[in-house]
């Protein structure tokens, strides 16, 4: 089976990108009800994940900035904790499996490490109870 069945194209993916603020971040995040997002370079590279864990740690090291201090804090100067492994687009099932299965979401990448969209844990899930349920 291809990756691609699973793939959430980039247009319906909430992400951030390297030039927005931390305060930019945290309104993304709470609009979409999200704990992590994925971080783009302007020329849509996948860069990272931003997790709330890090803008927490990020806040407590700035001593709780207020809001508008935080319009001036980049994205890039909070230290991510933990990035999602991406896969390659042309990856194996198997490949995909082993890293949505420590992960949320995989980020899926092309050749040129350009960000195409993500693949869930819960779309994974949802095909192999689906998959059950159709078994005798």
């Amino acid at each position: 089976m291809n990756i691609l069945f699973f793939l959430t194209p980039k247009k319906e993916v909430a992400h951030v990108h390297s030039d927005d603020s931390l305060r930019q971040v945290m309104e993304k995040m709470e609009h979409h009800g999200y704990t992590a997002v994925p971080l783009l370079s302007m020329d849509g590279e996948y860069i990272g994940t931003v997790t709330e864990g890090d803008l927490l740690w990020k806040m407590k090291e700035l001593d709780f900035p207020d809001l508008k201090e935080m319009e001036e804090i980049s994205v890039m100067e909070i230290r991510r904790h933990r990035d999602n492994e991406a896969v390659h687009i042309g990856a194996e099932m198997t490949d995909l499996l082993e890293k949505v299965n420590r992960q949320n979401f995989v980020p899926v990448v092309d050749d040129k490490n350009v960000f195409i969209g993500i693949v869930t844990r819960k779309d994974i899930m949802t095909y192999l109870r689906d998959r059950m349920q159709e078994e005798p």
